[in-house]
């Protein structure tokens, strides 16, 4: 089954997507599969600068209107469908598509994730490729007591769980998640803010064109302010215990400016970049050494900031650092990959949800599926996976920040 899994993440910057060929090559006598997957087409197109303009506008903190959250799902789903199709005729078609979409809230109460809101209406994708689509896959572990994030868990335990030791993977997108695969058991969660708000400073203060500080070169101009990062390394979140998942609903541009405020003092804005970067690595780090992790491996936008990748080698002498690639996973797709195999798992009626993964109790079938141009054919279900290959065949234009 050829799947073309589809995202954008937590810096709301564009469309990340991924052909991945998956094929069975083996079972056992319970009926779990070994796959082998090809990832045979990779791309990841920005946002029109209106449309993300739109979409930063209508985020948490800010009011908005239902009026403009169904503008934005229309939208949205119309540039979805578009990149699909158009990665999907690279590929030589696809059989079907899964679609995360774009975040826009993901609600919390303390210890519980209640809900989440995806927007990006499948049913254009649909009408555009013809595949059926998989959609709103992380809301039926919301409804099973899970967080709905991180879901890369799932992933992440297929290709860690044969190392010896304690490893994990640590995602750098918005924000900071973390699957740690030890001996005898699985925890994953989101650690707090990678990029999310060193890309809302940039793009609040207009330093640049892009949105993001690349090569860490405006972060690497300041200098890091140890009370404004004390300040910020005090928030609760930190000292919850997982699974715990957070989100742009917390760390935003007004948090900042609230911890800028308190500061009672004027802070250059080079320096205010450079401590949102140290306050990554810090709270990464942190987390790392807790857990006793031998094997890091790292993806996501925030694997490209020099500054993030070096602070984590330095803070963590004991622990080899390398990027998902080594896995066979390359960085920049990572989670476009993973929604291909949700999308696989999805029709082929898997679970793709880890104990200890999301939270839940009980791992779930996730998602909803939207028939393509004929009959929707599901094939027969398969009791689970056994093992994932990955092989690397790309055609890919590298990913956004």
């Amino acid at each position: 089954m050829r799947v073309l899994g589809l995202l954008s993440g937590t810096s709301h910057d564009g469309i990340d997507a991924a052909v991945v060929d998956l094929v069975v090559s083996g079972a056992d006598a319970t009926g779990r599969v070994d796959l082998r997957g090809t990832v045979i087409a990779a791309a990841s197109v920005p946002y029109d600068a209106p449309l993300r303009a739109r979409l930063i506008d209508a985020l948490p903190p800010a009011p908005t209107t239902l009026a403009e959250v169904c503008e934005l799902d229309t939208l949205i789903g119309q540039a979805f469908a578009e990149v699909a199709a158009q990665v999907a005729d690279s590929a030589g078609g696809v059989d079907a598509v899964c679609s995360h979409g774009q975040t826009v809230y993901h609600w919390v109460q303390g210890a519980h994730a209640l809900g989440t809101l995806q927007i990006g209406q499948p049913a254009w994708i649909a009408e555009r490729v013809g595949a059926p689509v998989v959609s709103d896959v992380r809301v039926r572990d919301i409804t099973a007591g899970g967080h709905g994030a991180p879901l890369v868990s799932f992933l992440d335990d297929l290709l860690l769980r044969s190392r010896a030791g304690t490893s994990a993977a640590l995602n750098l997108g918005g924000i900071a998640n973390m699957t740690v695969v030890g001996p005898n058991a699985l925890s994953a969660y989101d650690i707090g803010p990678a990029n999310a708000l060193i890309d809302a400073m940039i793009v609040a203060e207009e330093l640049n064109d892009l949105g993001y500080d690349d090569d860490a070169r405006i972060a690497r101009s300041g200098r890091i302010d140890e009370s404004l990062l004390a300040a910020m390394l005090d928030d609760p979140y930190y000292a919850l215990t997982p699974p715990k998942s957070t989100g742009k609903e917390h760390f935003h541009l007004d948090y900042v400016r609230q911890h800028l405020a308190a500061q009672q003092r004027s802070i250059p804005v080079a320096d205010v970049v450079r401590t949102l970067t140290e306050l990554t690595v810090r709270t990464v780090a942190q987390d790392v050494r807790a857990a006793g992790i031998d094997y890091l491996a790292v993806s996501g936008g925030g694997c490209h900031n020099p500054l993030i990748m070096d602070g984590l080698r330095a803070a963590l002498p004991e622990t080899e650092v390398v990027l998902s690639d080594a896995l066979g996973l390359p960085a920049d797709a990572k989670e476009a990959i993973l929604f291909a195999v949700i999308g696989w798992c999805t029709m082929n009626g898997v679970a793709a949800v880890v104990p200890g993964g999301t939270g839940a109790p009980q791992p779930r079938i996730l998602g909803t599926i939207t028939p393509g141009a004929g009959p929707l054919e599901m094939p027969a279900p398969a009791a689970g996976i056994r093992s994932l290959t990955l092989t690397d065949r790309p055609t890919a234009t590298p990913a956004t920040e």
